[in-house]
């Protein structure tokens, strides 16, 4: 095949079957966190649309970020629960010392990224009446250092696109 012609048409809906194993895979590891708690030195970054019409956060964090957020689900996070029937996911968090509990449907999820495996993930948008992914979604590498504080809004700087090769684990040649 050469260069110039371009690959047919999939009949196979394999960026719909990509980006729903790929939401899998942070789904699992919230759950698991639900259950076990965070091991060692484990902690997630999850990204989300605040302006998603079933993501439920308070007014005044709404106010202030009124289309995406990033939380940090770390030491001091509480009734974390996956809701696969409802797809959604929800956690208690503190805000400048203020309790509140946040709702986030699987559709508004945009990133997952546990740094201390670096492991990153970043979701295309699901379409609002079947859930299917529209765009096939890619491995990303966030920011080498994440904002101190849960709420900090993200720059508008794009992010680094990586082969997912680079996460895995080579044996060593000895």
């Amino acid at each position: 095949m050469s260069e110039q012609t371009p690959p047919p048409e999939s009949l196979l809906p394999y960026d719909r079957w990509t980006e729903e194993a790929m939401r899998n895979v942070a789904l699992r590891a919230l759950e698991f966190a639900a259950r076990n708690g965070l091991p060692g030195e484990h902690h997630f970054y999850l990204t989300f649309r605040t302006d998603h019409p079933e993501t439920k956060v308070p007014g005044h964090l709404k106010a202030r970020y009124p289309q995406e957020m990033t939380i940090v689900l770390q030491h001091q996070f509480w009734d974390l629960t996956v809701d696969r029937a409802e797809q959604k996911v929800s956690v208690g968090l503190s805000f400048g010392g203020v309790a509140a509990t946040l709702v986030v449907p699987f559709a508004a999820l945009v990133a997952f990224w546990d740094p201390h495996v670096r492991v990153g993930l970043r979701f295309g948008e699901l379409s609002a009446t079947d859930g299917e992914a529209d765009e096939v979604p890619e491995a990303v590498a966030p920011e080498p250092t994440p904002p101190a504080e849960p709420s900090e809004p993200k720059t508008d700087s794009p992010a680094q696109v990586v082969s997912l090769d680079a996460f895995r684990r080579r044996p060593n040649k000895e």
